[in-house]
């Protein structure tokens, strides 16, 4: 019996390698069929044919491209734009620099065609001022109430977000609650149970399954949006918990930035959430929007919305900020957690300090991830001897995502300056086109700079070299952190 088992093992063998083989050769194929940077198609292919079997999982989990894969059918996306009008606010603004003209034409070629006139905003840099106008305005929600987090904590601020969504739906308020899996992992089953007897539809995002590990793992829905009754909406870069208001053990309450908003803008938030919750749940949100009055022309801020993912054709977010910041012919602030730019982008910035434009980069002095410390620690040498000025935030994490340029223009949302928000993750920024509004986050920016410390070259040289050998190893896997 023992001599019969061998022959069968070695055809055994023969057929599973042939397979392997096979299969590493489709993915080498489809890897170089789509075009990618070479650098990273190079890449790919020396993981998968130096890794056996290792490097065929790692690339099913953060190899793939997604690009072109619809989250909603043709005929879905048809009847949320006659309901929702999106396409129809593109309305002139006069006065607007030729930068700003510029960025509009490439947002209503990256997106839905929209330029929403009047708008009024209201920034909240602490926590607890956020959290305090949410749940008022929940409060005051008689329709529907839509949530959308990446976290939703189950500590102090998130179980007194859940009651109270949990009292408005027992009043006979809609509300709807999307949740990232793997970023809301520890939500609890009876919390979910909860809330649904509440009357809640809760959902996650991509909610990952062992059949499904690889196929989701990587794609992550980073948005913050929130939109009461169609008049209301909020996002930024806030998650729902206690650390932005009471901080934790290693940290003061972060440091982060939202935005309430009123006005037209809102139908765009109500869209975004509307894709998103048809994608998770296939079903189609029948409710219009409740519009209010917006300001009249001019006494509102002028603004577009864009939302970007592994699945759109570009990057819209990072096209945004590398158009911005190649017309930044005055100054360009950036504020981010982590700091992992594209090879296109790091360009943009040197380019732009080297030609006399004032370039500030705002980081924390330590972030909430060691390895993502490393991997940004990488990049600093380079944007120092460009003439970047480099600041580290010093009394807690700075979490907010705003970039400044020039005189005119803001955006602000959930997406940091790393490849995985640019590349991997769904994300959705507003931006804001206003010489006031410009002043007041340039104020933000420098108010925030009294708390940090300035980098200089000498200084940055002198940390060890045990560090310095990390953050090289690290920034080679960068690009999927």
């Amino acid at each position: 019996m023992v001599l019969l088992a061998i022959p069968y093992a070695h055809i055994v063998y023969n057929v599973l390698m042939a397979l392997y083989v096979i299969t590493v050769l489709t993915v080498i194929v489809v890897v170089l069929g789509e075009n990618r940077n070479p650098v990273k198609s190079i890449a790919w292919v020396l993981v998968l044919v130096l890794l056996p079997v290792v490097g065929l999982v790692i690339y099913l989990i953060f190899g793939r491209n997604l690009r072109g894969m619809r989250l909603i059918s043709r005929s879905d996306l048809r009847e949320l734009r006659s309901r929702n009008d999106v396409s129809d606010f593109n309305a002139p603004v006069q006065g607007l620099s030729d930068e700003s003209m510029q960025l509009i034409s490439l947002v209503n070629k990256l997106t839905e065609p929209h330029l929403f006139v009047g708008n009024d905003l209201q920034v909240f840099t602490a926590g607890q001022d956020k959290f305090e106008s949410l749940m008022r305005d929940i409060e005051d929600a008689r329709q529907y109430i839509h949530v959308q987090y990446f976290i939703i904590e189950n500590d102090a601020v998130g179980s007194q977000l859940i009651e109270l969504l949990k009292r408005k739906a027992r009043e006979g308020v809609q509300v709807r609650v999307l949740y990232d899996y793997v970023g809301s992992f520890y939500f609890r089953p009876r919390l979910l149970r909860q809330m649904r007897e509440a009357g809640i539809e809760v959902h996650p995002f991509l909610k990952l399954t062992f059949t499904q590990f690889a196929l989701r793992i990587n794609w992550r829905n980073h948005r913050k949006v929130v939109v009461i009754d169609g008049k209301v909406g909020y996002m930024g870069g806030m998650n729902i918990a206690s650390r932005y208001v009471t901080g934790d053990k290693h940290w003061q309450p972060w440091r982060d930035t939202h935005m309430r908003i009123t006005g037209d803008a809102v139908t765009a938030l109500e869209y975004s959430f509307a894709i998103d919750w048809n994608f998770t749940t296939r079903k189609l949100l029948t409710a219009r929007s409740v519009h209010v009055t917006p300001p009249a022309a001019g006494e509102g801020y002028p603004m577009q919305m864009v939302s970007s993912g592994p699945t759109n054709r570009w990057h819209n977010i990072s096209f945004v900020f590398f158009k911005a910041i190649s017309l930044a012919k005055r100054c360009v602030y950036v504020q981010t957690p982590y700091f992992l730019p594209s090879d296109a982008l790091l360009k943009a910035m040197q380019g732009a300090a080297l030609s006399g434009v004032d370039v500030r980069l705002m980081i924390p002095r330590r972030p909430d991830s060691a390895m993502l410390r490393l991997a940004t620690g990488s990049y600093i040498k380079e944007c120092l001897l460009a003439g970047i000025k480099v600041y580290f935030y010093e009394p807690t994490v700075m979490h907010a995502k705003v970039v400044i340029v020039d005189d005119e223009f803001v955006t602000q949302g959930s997406t940091n300056f790393d490849f995985r928000s640019f590349e991997h993750n769904f994300e959705f920024n507003a931006l804001v086109y206003s010489k006031e509004f410009n002043t007041s986050m340039k104020k933000t920016f420098e108010d925030d700079m009294q708390q940090s410390t300035r980098l200089s070259m000498g200084k940055w040289k002198q940390r060890p070299l045990a560090q310095k050998a990390l953050e090289s190893v690290v920034r080679l896997i960068s690009p999927i952190l």
